[in-house]
């Protein structure tokens, strides 16, 4: 049973500004609520990751952003999902948390101040070289 079926993709942004890249914290469901992630969402048939996260954000954040490049590599979520994480820039708007109970904008020596979800962790090495050039 599910042999050959392909992991739906879930995409996340580090939407970087300043040096440093924003986090969210979730209240759920449970087993989540008070770690940490990359925002984002699941792409929906016929749209691109790129669009996909363009969209979550806006429906999440109510910010728009531009996909500049996709970290390296992708996650296993479950049996079902796999995660990919792209470094974007605002564009418009200002963070709000909608589906999110706290913000934080981390320096690259923050990252490991919160508490961050499994999938997102193996990102935060690659973007903790990036972060010091990024400066968009």
């Amino acid at each position: 049973m599910g042999r050959g079926r392909e992991r739906q993709v879930v995409v996340g942004a580090a939407i970087v500004r300043d040096g440093r890249v924003l986090a969210a914290r979730r209240t759920a469901p449970a087993s989540a609520a008070g770690r940490w992630e990359f925002p984002g969402g699941k792409v929906e048939a016929g749209e691109t990751a790129a669009d996909s996260l363009v969209r979550e954000i806006d429906e999440e954040l109510g910010a728009r952003i531009t996909v500049e490049r996709w970290l390296a590599g992708a996650v296993p979520i479950g049996e079902h999902y796999v995660l990919r994480v792209a470094v974007a820039v605002l564009e418009g708007g200002e963070p709000t948390p909608s589906e999110h109970d706290e913000l934080r904008w981390l320096a690259a020596g923050e990252l490991d101040s919160v508490d961050w979800l499994d999938a997102d962790r193996p990102f935060l090495t690659e973007l903790s070289h990036l972060l010091p050039s990024l400066c968009l």
